[in-house]
């Protein structure tokens, strides 16, 4: 090895050292001390202190205070400077669309939210997307100068190093239209995109039920059904980001169509729109039920509250749905055998006419082991997972290029 090869390791080791500081600073609800981070990376304190130096003179990590002490000296402890910038979290769903602002503690400081219908296509959609980012920028005061990045979450495979979707089955229209770099030439500012499921996933153990986990699931049941995977602590997408379509996994040959061209998928079978075309069909029928009241278009919401007013014939649908699901969920436990999954996503909001079929069907096909190891539960975050997990993969990239930013600036929002 050469001297140049030499100098060369010395600064990917470094840089390698700071970024695992900064991590643990970030995620240390309670700060964090210098001498921590020494025994956490196993460098001397003199290092550390040397790479916690750089990073306060950066701005992006200030000295709190002194905390407890455990013989000796209090320590000083550490904190991610909240002032040093803001992030954007994007979640767009098959029919909503929601927006926040957060400080890079990852805070919410402010949040649209719209129903919105991803069919309209990409152009028409990331128009919207692009006017309701500024539109918060606007109202919560925050410049663009502020914002280090800006995470997106959609509801489709993506393949994140070129930022577009892959053959997305209810985004028609979207199949390689290059999202990232639609958006940041609109907005000059970094672009990180993943899948909703995944990023539910990484939402909740960064912020909520998940934390301390280091293998789960996370289900994101809504207009489709996604799975998120974190596996030894990170995301697992597959060769292509296609990872997770649990909603794909078939589980009846006869099954009613899918809009993956297949027959009988969990989501032809099980996903909110599944769920509201079984209740649309059931009052054709003259079944009895509540959900004859219901005027306009029958939705999973309807059918969810309609079950929780001791409706029989939501509470079967709902029922029915999370069978399903539960099978599904067994054939998963049983590949990775996961220590927690996580029901997230709109239709998650039934409550327990869906989480206790979903546990009992899991039960019963699972392996034993497996399956009792993996502790089935609601999402902490719930309509929020997904984008706070959009606030974490922005705060990630944001970390990691952390420097004076020499791209173009955006113009100030009118």
């Amino acid at each position: 090895m050469n001297l140049v090869e030499v100098r060369h390791g010395h600064k990917i080791v470094g840089k390698i050292n700071k970024d695992a500081a900064l991590d643990l600073i970030r995620k240390a609800s309670d700060g964090i001390s210098r001498a921590e981070i020494a025994q956490a990376l196993n460098v001397s304190r003199a290092t550390a202190s040397s790479i916690v130096d750089r990073l306060i003179a950066s701005g992006l990590v200030l000295e709190r205070g002194a905390g407890v002490s455990r013989g000796g000296r209090r320590p000083i402890v550490l904190e991610v400077n909240p002032g040093a910038g803001k992030v954007i979290g994007v979640d767009s769903g098959a029919s909503h669309l929601r927006v926040v602002i957060t400080d890079l503690r990852g805070q919410i400081l402010s949040e649209i939210e719209e129903p919105f219908d991803i069919k309209r296509g990409p152009e028409v959609y990331l128009d919207r997307v692009g006017d309701r980012v500024e539109a918060l920028l606007r109202q919560s005061g925050c410049a663009w100068a502020e914002v280090r990045a800006v995470g997106m979450g959609v509801p489709g495979p993506v393949i994140m190093a070129e930022g577009i979707v892959s053959s997305p089955p209810i985004m028609p229209g979207w199949d390689g239209f290059p999202i990232r770099q639609r958006l940041e030439d609109r907005w000059q500012k970094p672009v990180v995109i993943d899948n909703d499921a995944d990023l539910g996933a990484l939402g909740e153990w960064t912020f909520g039920a998940g934390r301390g986990e280091t293998n789960l699931a996370y289900i994101k049941i809504g207009t489709g059904i996604g799975c998120g995977i974190l596996l030894n602590g990170e995301v697992y997408h597959g060769v292509l980001g296609t990872a997770g379509e649990i909603g794909h996994f078939t589980i009846s040959q006869d099954g009613p169509p899918c809009k993956c061209g297949n027959y009988g998928c969990l989501e032809a079978m099980a996903s909110g729109q599944a769920i509201a075309h079984r209740a649309q069909l059931a009052v054709k029928a003259g079944q009895r039920t509540s959900l004859t009241a219901v005027e306009g278009e029958i939705t999973a919401h309807d059918v969810a509250r309609a079950a929780q007013a001791d409706d029989l014939v939501s509470q079967q649908l709902l029922s029915d749905a999370g069978r399903h699901i539960g099978s599904a969920l067994a054939s998963l436990v049983n590949l990775l055998n996961p220590g927690l999954v996580l029901i997230g996503g709109g239709v998650a909001e039934a409550g327990r006419y869906l989480l206790d079929p979903i546990r009992e069907s899991a039960q019963q096909r699972g392996l034993r082991a497996a399956v009792q190891a993996a502790r089935i539960e609601v999402a902490a975050l719930k309509r929020h997972s997904v984008v706070r997990g959009a606030v974490a993969l922005a705060l990630s990239h944001a970390f990691e290029s952390y420097a004076p930013t020499k791209r173009r600036r955006a113009p100030a929002p009118a």
